[in-house]
C-alpha cells in the first residue's frame, strides 16, 4: 500500500512499504510551478507511485526528477516517467549524467549539476550538492531546498520497518541497528566509509537542515545539523577501520 504525507509545505513523501524486505521505498514530489520528484522508486513500483502522485498533481506535469545515484529505487522508473511527463528532465550529478544517466536510463538528455548550483521550481530553491561515495557512488549528490531547509538525502538515516511519515524523535538508533545487520549478511558494506564521509557529512550539517528526507524510513524534523554530526560518529563507528 502506498500512503501520501505531507512532511514540509509542498513537500509529499510518497511512501511503499514492502513486507518482504520489511522496508519503505520512499519518493519525495514538490508541488511547484515546475514540480520535481525526488527518486521514481524500482519501475515494478510505477504505476502506484504515478497513481499517488495524481493525487496532488496530473503527473505528466512533473518536470524535474531528481536522482542521487545510479540504483534502481532512484531512478529504476525514469523511463516510464519522462514518457508519461512529456518535458520531464532527469537531474543529477554532472559525473552521473556523463557516465550513466544519458546513456543508459534517461529519455532525454539529463540536467547534469555541479556542486553548488542551484534548482528553481518557481517558490523554492534547491541546491545541488555533489557528494562522492555518501550515501554511496562516484557520482551521489543531495539536493537542499533552501527556503524550507529540507535536505533530500537518499539512503542517509535509512530505517527499516513500516514507521511513521515523520518524527521528532532520533532516528540514529534505527539506522544504527540497519547497518549492523546489513554488515552480518550479503548486504554488507551497504553504506562505504571513506577519507570523504566524515568530512562531507559535517558539511552538510553545516546547511542546518530542518527536515531530512530519507528515502527509506521516516523522515526527521528537528535539528538535523546535530543528527548529521551524530551520523558522522555512528558511521565511523560502525563501518569505519578498526
Amino acid at each position: 500500500m502506498t500512503t501520501v504525507s505531507e512532511i514540509a509545505p509542498d513537500l509529499f513523501r510518497i511512501s511503499t512499504f514492502v513486507p518482504d524486505f520489511n522496508l519503505q521505498f520512499n519518493q519525495f514530489l514538490v508541488r511547484d510551478d515546475e514540480p520535481l520528484l525526488f527518486h521514481t522508486g524500482p519501475r515494478a513500483m510505477f504505476a502506484e507511485v504515478r497513481d499517488a502522485v495524481a493525487t496532488l498533481l496530473d503527473p505528466a506535469k512533473v518536470k524535474w526528477i531528481g536522482i542521487s545515484h545510479l540504483e534502481a529505487d532512484e531512478c529504476g522508473a525514469l523511463r516510464e516517467w519522462q514518457q508519461l511527463a512529456p518535458e520531464s528532465m532527469a537531474v543529477c550529478s554532472l559525473v552521473g549524467k556523463l557516465v550513466s544517466i544519458d546513456d543508459c536510463m534517461a529519455v532525454r538528455p539529463a540536467l547534469g549539476m555541479k556542486d553548488g548550483d542551484v534548482l528553481n521550481t518557481g517558490k523554492y530553491r534547491f541546491q545541488f550538492l555533489h557528494t562522492p561515495h555518501v550515501p554511496h557512488c562516484w557520482e551521489a549528490g543531495l539536493l537542499f531546498e533552501e527556503t524550507q531547509r529540507t535536505l533530500l538525502c537518499s539512503d542517509l538515516f535509512h530505517q527499516n520497518g513500516d514507521v511513521e511519515p515523520a518524527t521528532h524523535s532520533d532516528v540514529l538508533g534505527r539506522c544504527r541497528q540497519v547497518l549492523v545487520e546489513y554488515q552480518q549478511g550479503p548486504l554488507a558494506n551497504y553504506m562505504p566509509y571513506s577519507t570523504l564521509t566524515e568530512p562531507t557529512l559535517h558539511r552538510l550539517a553545516g546547511l542546518q537542515p530542518k527536515t531530512l528526507a530519507t528515502m527509506h524510513g521516516s523522515a526527521y524534523i528537528g535539528d538535523g545539523a546535530r543528527a548529521l554530526r551524530d551520523l558522522a560518529t555512528m558511521f565511523k563507528d560502525v563501518l569505519g577501520p578498526k
